[in-house]
């Protein structure tokens, strides 16, 4: 008997992933030092899905530079103390079978946010009085909600690309096999894609190919730090749900000029860069969008979004319209989402942990 599609192994480079349930970079809010330090918290809560069975877990958003946090609870890879404690969770993760991922971000316009919960009751840009930074972006469009960032120059961008390769290096220092680009949901790279947040009239704006230049920049610079082993992911989204905005269309140019530039994978969610866009929303709903670029690039891709139930993530496998699912909400909520798949399609895993072999679903 076969194994079910979601439960064939899958290789990037030196990497092979034990199944196509890949957990979800999400934000956690919990670094309580604000020095972007993780501790406990993270240990746990990344660790839960090694010990479930997922085949992949990449850490969530984590700032490549201080000011490229989203809030100031948000954490980092840009110093050797965040870099030893990173180490600590990926040590877990592999012990438990999994491959280790973890996603560099740049938050942009969107940073020096305020936490979500447990903030002292604050919302909306954090001041710099109280822990936050001047934000940063392509031009000076503030995000609804947010300070007016402060246009970047060319030199500062430069500085950022090098933060992003010094952040990986860290990060394969550390033990991540998956390094993840974020240039998704309206941050920083985001932001210079899309012509809705980049108004610049030098080489990083108007046409695509200069909206698309730090992106490129960063995946070539990462590319050239962290060797030819590691897998190199980008996180896009691939619409801006909005006229005159970023679209699936240029997402597959640039997955295929990111490709060229040493990325191995696109992860295909969609929105988050202007507010006050209307999308339908239902389970698998950003299928779609992941179907359009892989068909029209050359590269493998995920897909994200109310992808709850085993079935609707082997399907999606199977039909090919991903290589692999990224699963969030559904993980929070049960952390052994993988083994509790294995045992509804009938995969057959050497992976189940023996201390929870009592409960594991027999065969009739």
């Amino acid at each position: 008997m076969s194994q079910p599609a979601l439960f064939e192994p899958f290789t990037l480079r030196g990497v092979t992933m034990r199944n196509r349930i890949w957990v979800a970079p999400m934000c956690q809010y919990s670094c309580f030092d604000e020095n972007g330090i993780i501790g406990d918290w993270h240990f746990a809560h990344l660790g839960s899905f090694a010990i479930g069975g997922a085949g992949l877990v990449i850490a969530e958003a984590t700032g490549v530079t201080p000011e490229g946090r989203i809030t100031p609870r948000c954490p980092g890879l840009w110093n050797d103390e965040q870099m030893a404690a990173w180490k600590r969770v990926v040590d877990f993760i592999v012990s438990r079978g999994a491959v280790a991922g973890i996603q560099l971000a740049h938050a942009g316009r969107k940073g020096s946010d305020a936490p979500p919960f447990d903030y002292d009751g604050k919302s909306g840009t954090v001041q710099v009085v109280d822990g936050g930074w001047q934000s940063v972006a392509p031009s000076p469009i503030a995000y609804p909600g947010h300070d007016m960032p402060h246009e970047l120059t060319v030199d500062e961008i430069n500085e950022i690309v090098t933060a992003w390769a010094d952040a990986a290096r860290r990060a394969v220092v550390a033990g991540f096999r998956v390094i993840e680009v974020h240039a998704a949901h309206g941050y920083l790279l985001h932001e210079f894609l899309s012509p809705l947040s980049n108004e610049r009239t030098d080489d990083y704006g108007g046409a695509l190919e200069n909206r698309a230049r730090m992106l490129l920049e960063v995946t070539a610079a990462i590319r050239a730090a962290i060797g030819e082993e590691i897998a190199l992911f980008i996180r896009f989204s691939a619409t801006d749900w909005a006229d005159g905005g970023w679209n699936e269309q240029e997402t597959s140019i640039v997955a295929d000029w990111a490709l060229e530039h040493g990325a191995d994978l696109a992860d295909i969610s969609a929105g988050g860069n202007i507010s006050g866009v209307k999308i339908s929303v239902g389970p698998g709903y950003q299928v779609p969008l992941a179907m359009y670029v892989k068909e029209h690039s050359h590269i493998p891709v995920t897909t994200v979004g109310l992808i709850t139930e085993p079935t609707m993530a082997n399907d999606i496998v199977e039909s090919g319209k991903a290589d692999a699912v990224m699963i969030g909400r559904e993980m929070l909520r049960d952390p052994h989402f993988a083994l509790r798949a294995a045992a509804e399609l009938g995969a057959d895993i050497s992976y189940w942990p023996g201390q929870y072999e009592w409960a594991r679903p027999r065969k009739s």
